[in-house]
């Protein structure tokens, strides 16, 4: 079964994702398909900026507080569980509005994982005891030496997909980046208009500036604290959970408040920066400024474009 095609909405932390997917969804009859690799765990809401409880009972969502924060969520996960979710909105007569700024997820949702050989448990092994013996450093190192292409991609400290790239290149000879030059330019699994949102750079601090100290207004400090009560330790202390890891400082006394939200913020632009990088390399997506065009008409400038792009077939329209 194939209902009304996709609406991807991407850009970086911040942008505005979520106040114009909601408008959109309500708009157009969409539910939304959270592309976050954070929002998947429970009990982590003001720092992963969730949608309030509010806006999940106007327009429902997929794939939020989907595990525990000690569980891993792979990118297969996410892919199966994101396919399951554009069915039963098809099923509902409804339109898939996927969200997110987690590239990890939405490139091998949209165009299929990338062909490379499963895992071996005796090298992944050997490269986290060799992580142990020498530190995480030495492998980011030798990443960078061996696939510098796949190294710009990802953080330093993310060892887990460190040792992926490192267990592949020993695998293969190749690197793992090499696995992606066709997989990146196949053709998409559903029909779907991208829509890039983007804001001038300054604009764009400021808002990343003002997110965490919003955060630290809603309540982000009581959720790291109970985060640590409940013994969710390591998941506020991994590479991707930015806006957590960096108030544990504050908590052991090292740093002031304000400089743990001056490193938050530092992470964050990193993060921004990061995803501004990927999601230009779509060249066909629809982008939107939404400094210069105000909500209300950057979701009348999608649905035109939408329906411009699927005219030919029988059901573009959008609607409830």
């Amino acid at each position: 079964m194939e209902g009304k095609p996709l609406i991807v909405i991407g850009g970086p932390t911040g942008v505005g994702k979520t106040d114009l997917s909601l408008r959109l969804a309500e708009k157009v009859g969409g539910e939304i398909v959270s592309a976050d690799s954070m929002a998947v765990y429970k009990f982590m809401d003001v720092g992963t900026a969730k949608p309030s409880p509010a806006e999940r009972a106007k327009v429902k969502h997929y794939l939020i507080d989907v595990v525990e924060p000690t569980e891993t969520f792979s990118i297969k996960r996410f892919i199966d569980e994101a396919d399951a979710a554009v069915k039963e909105i098809w099923r509902r007569g409804k339109v898939p509005i996927v969200v997110g700024g987690t590239y990890m997820y939405l490139h091998p949702f949209l165009y299929g994982l990338a062909d490379t050989p499963p895992g071996d448990w005796k090298v992944r092994e050997e490269l986290y005891r060799l992580a142990e013996e020498r530190g995480k450093d030495h492998l980011w190192r030798t990443l960078l030496e061996v696939d510098p292409a796949y190294a710009a991609k990802i953080h330093k400290n993310d060892l887990r997909r460190i040792v992926r790239a490192l267990e592949v290149y020993r695998l293969t000879g190749r690197p793992y980046s090499s696995f992606h030059t066709n997989w990146e330019n196949a053709k998409p699994r559903y029909p779907y208009l991208g829509v890039f949102l983007v804001r001038p750079w300054e604009s764009q601090y400021r808002r990343i500036r003002n997110r965490v100290w919003d955060m630290i207004r809603s309540g982000l400090l009581g959720e790291i604290l109970n985060l640590l009560k409940m013994g969710f330790r390591e998941a506020i202390t991994s590479p991707q959970a930015i806006d957590y890891k960096e108030f544990l400082p504050y908590f052991e006394g090292k740093k002031s408040l304000v400089e743990c939200v001056e490193e938050a913020v530092r992470r964050t632009k990193e993060q921004a920066k990061r995803q501004l990088r990927w999601f230009k390399r779509y060249k066909d997506w629809l982008k939107v400024d939404l400094d210069e065009v105000p909500p209300e008409r950057a979701v009348d400038l999608i649905i035109r474009e939408y329906e411009r792009r699927f005219s030919d077939r029988k059901a573009p329209s959008l609607g409830p």
